[in-house]
């Protein structure tokens, strides 16, 4: 992989302006702060109490603080932008017991100044590995070799355009909200029975992005050593609708109810099909089979 294609070359270009927007994609509306706590959530479901976490591709590290919580753990940021790591130095808070700050390194995730199994948590949100285009199961094995015995690694991957529930989307804003102070099981079985809609392309060529099914992620952790606990699509019920998700958002109920309901429907494996993201969360359980020397 070429360390300075286009795509590397923007990264690294990144100036404070566009370090601050990818901060604010997950904040400021009902519909952003879905996104961000269904990630939040998945993410403290697989942190580390204890050892190292990684961020990988951390950005402006709105999730770093996520990765290890525990009072005895620490997290490192990589990044390829220099603005982004400055970025998340000064937003960063804590999260739980832990008040380290992360260490922060200048790097390419491609090619990771880090031995091999290092790590009791590997993450790559934001779709880094389809970043890496037709790279992207070379990144992917980079990404796992981290991961030491018993450590967990967690992708985000984009294999489609999205989708939503037919029987939310049908339904008025305000009679969502109040369906959705229901009990939850009653909203996944009428949303099952009605089915989903696909979203549309944003763009008429999807982009260079590699979309690698959730179904093929999956088999080709296991076939190399990982056993997957968990693969969640991202609010595929009331994601793509900003409308109905700000309707919910004034009642507290319906919001938690929300969340569960996406929870949910996030884990049909129906559902990874069209997702527009979907979270994997896997456990290392057979040892590397071979150790590398630091690269960097």
């Amino acid at each position: 992989m070429d360390p300075e294609a286009p795509a590397r070359a923007r990264f690294r270009a990144v100036d404070p302006y566009r370090a601050r927007r990818e901060w604010d994609r997950y904040a400021g509306t009902a519909q952003r702060d879905l996104f961000r706590e269904l990630r939040e959530r998945f993410l403290l479901r697989h942190a580390v109490a204890e050892g190292w976490a990684l961020d990988a591709g951390s950005g402006p590290g709105r999730f770093t603080p996520i990765l290890a919580p525990g009072r005895s753990a620490r997290a490192v940021a990589l990044d390829l932008s220099r603005r982004m790591l400055d970025e998340l130095r000064d937003r960063w808070v804590p999260s739980g017991p832990s008040p380290s700050r992360p260490d922060l390194v200048v790097g390419d995730a491609a090619f990771p100044p880090f031995s091999e199994a290092v790590f009791d948590v590997v993450v790559g949100l934001g779709n880094l590995v389809g970043f890496a285009g037709t790279e992207s199961g070379r990144l992917l094995d980079r990404l796992r070799a981290l991961v030491r015995p018993s450590g967990r690694l967690v992708l985000e991957i984009a294999p489609g355009p999205g989708e939503h529930s037919r029987y939310l989307g049908r339904l008025p804003a305000r009679s969502v909200a109040r369906l959705l102070r229901s009990a939850v099981p009653l909203v996944t079985l009428r949303a099952g029975r009605e089915g989903y809609v696909a979203e549309r392309w944003r763009k008429d060529q999807p982009g260079t992005f590699d979309r690698p099914a959730a179904e093929d992620v999956r088999a080709r952790l296991e076939r190399t050593g990982f056993r997957v606990d968990e693969v969640m699509a991202v609010a595929p019920a009331l994601g793509p609708d900003p409308l109905r998700v700000a309707a919910v958002a004034t009642d507290p109920k319906a919001w938690t109810h929300l969340i569960a309901v996406e929870e949910q429907l996030g884990q049909q494996p129906e559902r990874w099909v069209r997702a527009a993201a979907v979270l994997v969360a896997a456990t290392r359980v057979a040892p590397p089979a071979r150790r590398a020397e630091c690269e960097g």
